[in-house]
C-alpha cells in the first residue's frame, strides 16, 4: 500500500492546504494538497508534475518516485537513508527531480534541480555541508532511476536568490566568485558521487559512472515547485512579485543590508532604488564565471551586448527607470526600463510569472533584442510602429496601467506603455478585439501574428486566425 503523508516521517506534522491548480491556463484544474506556505505557482507546478488528472497530494506524488528508488538502493546495498533525504529535500525546497522522474519515465539524460536560495542562511552563510549531501543524494537518485543513462544533469536554480540572501550584488566580483565556487562544489561532489556509483554499477568515463554529471537546466515546473524566483544563473530583474509585494530575494537583500522596508521605500521615493540595476551584461559575466565548472550550459546570454560594438551607446553603470506591474487579459507581467542620463530609453526587461518556460524564454530574448536595438540607435518610434498591434494570446483588457486600456498581445502592451511614457504618445489607435479589426482604409491595415501569419484560404484580406502559444 502506498504511504500517506502521516506515514512518511518527513511530512508528519506539516500543515497542508488543498486548492485547485492547472499545469497551464488551458488545462483542466485538479485538486492538489501541499504545505500551507507554498503559493499558487507551486500548486500549478505540482499539477504539471504529478501524472494523471485526479486529486493529488505532494507527499504521495513524491513517494511514487521515491519509494522505487529506495527499494533499488536497498537491493544494490546502498546504505544511504535515501527515502528520508529525498523527502526532506523536497519539504525544505532544496531539491527535486525534473518532470520525467515524477511521471515514471526514463530519459536519456535525467535531471535533478537544486534550489540554491534554500541553502542560504543570513547568519551562517552558505550551507556547504547540506549542499554536498544534496548533490550526492541527487546523483544516487538519478543513477538508480535511469541505470543505463551515461549522462545525468544535476543542476542549479535561483543563484540570484542565494546571492541576495548573502547580501551580494549580482553584478559584482564577489558574487561571481561565489557563483564559481558553488559551481565548482557542484562538479566536485557530483563527480565524487558518480565515482562511488561506478564502483557498484561499472564505469563508463574513466573511473566515473557518467560522462557528464552537471548542467544548468532550463527552468521548469520543478523550479516553481521549489519556490525558485529565477531560473538557473539568471539575475532577478524585478524586485516585486506578481501580487505587488517584494520578492523573497528583495527582502533577503534588504535584511542582509540591515535595511527596513520603510527605509527602502523612502529611498525609492527619493528617486534612488535600493536594488542595484542588473543588465544582460552582468548575466553574461556570471555565465563566463560559471561555465568552466559545469558540463552543460545554456547559450551564453546576449553575447553581443558585452562588446561595445561600433556605434553602440553604452548605458551608465547606475541608471534610472521604472518598474510597471500590469495584467493583459488576466496574465500578469512586470516591465522594467533602464534609461540614459538624458532620460532616453536604453533597455527593457519583461518579467512573466504565470507563463511556461518556453514563453518566458521567448520574451526574455525579445527584450534583449529590443535593448540592443535601442543601444545601437534604432528609434523607439520605429519600434512602436513595428510592434504595436502585434496579435497573439494573451490579449484583452489591461489592468494596473492607466495609460493603456486594451492590448492585442503582451508585446503590443509593452510598446503602448513605452510610447506613452517615453514619447508622450497618447493618440495611438485603440487596440480592438479581433472581430473588430479593419483593413484597407480602416484604423489599421496590418495585424501581424507571431510567430507567423496564417491568412484564411478565401482571401488575404479576411480576418486573421490567431495563434496561441501554449507551453507544455
Amino acid at each position: 500500500m502506498r504511504k500517506t503523508q502521516n506515514t512518511i516521517r518527513s511530512w508528519q506534522g506539516v500543515r497542508m492546504r488543498r486548492t485547485t491548480a492547472a499545469a497551464d491556463p488551458d488545462a483542466e484544474p485538479r485538486a492538489v494538497t501541499l504545505p500551507v506556505e507554498w503559493d499558487q505557482s507551486a500548486a500549478d507546478a505540482l499539477a504539471a508534475l504529478a501524472p494523471g488528472s485526479r486529486a493529488v497530494t505532494l507527499a504521495a506524488a513524491a513517494d511514487a518516485w521515491v519509494a522505487p528508488l529506495a527499494e533499488r538502493a536497498k537491493q544494490a546495498g546502498i546504505e544511504l537513508p535515501l527515502t528520508e533525504r529525498l523527502h526532506a529535500m523536497l519539504l525544505t525546497r532544496r531539491g527535486a527531480p525534473a518532470a520525467p522522474l515524477w511521471r515514471g519515465e526514463t530519459p536519456v539524460c535525467p535531471g535533478f534541480t537544486l534550489n540554491l536560495a534554500a541553502f542560504a542562511d543570513p547568519e551562517a552563510g552558505f550551507d556547504a555541508g547540506g549542499f554536498a549531501e544534496a548533490v550526492e543524494t541527487a546523483v544516487v537518485a538519478l543513477t538508480l532511476a535511469c541505470p543505463a543513462a551515461q549522462r545525468i544533469a544535476v543542476g542549479l536554480t535561483d543563484l540570484a536568490g542565494l546571492l541576495a540572501g548573502l547580501g551580494l550584488d549580482y553584478d559584482s566580483e564577489p558574487a561571481r566568485r561565489m557563483g564559481a565556487a558553488v559551481a565548482t562544489a557542484l562538479r566536485r561532489h557530483a563527480d565524487t558521487a558518480s565515482l562511488a556509483m561506478a564502483e557498484r554499477f561499472g564505469a563508463v568515463a574513466g573511473a566515473l559512472r557518467h560522462t557528464a554529471t552537471t548542467a544548468i537546466l532550463p527552468p521548469g515546473p520543478a523550479d516553481a515547485l521549489l519556490g525558485a524566483e529565477t531560473g538557473g544563473i539568471a539575475p532577478e530583474f524585478a524586485p516585486l512579485t506578481d501580487t505587488g509585494t517584494l520578492t523573497r530575494a528583495a527582502r533577503a537583500l534588504l535584511a542582509a543590508r540591515s535595511m527596513t522596508a520603510e527605509a527602502a521605500l523612502a529611498l525609492t521615493l527619493a528617486g534612488r532604488s535600493p536594488f542595484p540595476p542588473v543588465s544582460a551584461t552582468a548575466h553574461a559575466a556570471m555565465h563566463d564565471a560559471i561555465a568552466p565548472h559545469i558540463h552543460a550550459m545554456p547559450v551564453r546570454p546576449d553575447a553581443a551586448a558585452v562588446v561595445d560594438a561600433e556605434g553602440r551607446r553604452s548605458l551608465p553603470p547606475r541608471r534610472a527607470g521604472y518598474t510597471q506591474k500590469a495584467a493583459v487579459g488576466g496574465h500578469k507581467l512586470f516591465l522594467r526600463t533602464g534609461e540614459y542620463d538624458d532620460g532616453k530609453l536604453g533597455e527593457i526587461f519583461i518579467g512573466l510569472h504565470k507563463e511556461g518556460a518556453a514563453f518566458k524564454g521567448l520574451m526574455d530574448n525579445f527584450a534583449i533584442a529590443v535593448s540592443l536595438g535601442l543601444q545601437h540607435g534604432v528609434p523607439l518610434e520605429t519600434m512602436v510602429e513595428t510592434f504595436t498591434f502585434t496579435r497573439f494570446g494573451p490579449a484583452g483588457a489591461v489592468e494596473g496601467d492607466p495609460a493603456v486600456e486594451r492590448a492585442t498581445s503582451l508585446i503590443d502592451y509593452v510598446f503602448r506603455t513605452l510610447a506613452v511614457n517615453y514619447l508622450g504618445k497618447t493618440d495611438l489607435p485603440e487596440a480592438e478585439d479581433e472581430d473588430g479589426d479593419t483593413v484597407g482604409d480602416g484604423v489599421r491595415d496590418r495585424a501581424p501574428l507571431l510567430p507567423l501569419d496564417l491568412p484564411r484560404e478565401d482571401g488575404p484580406r479576411q480576418r486573421r486566425r490567431t495563434l496561441r502559444l501554449v507551453a507544455k
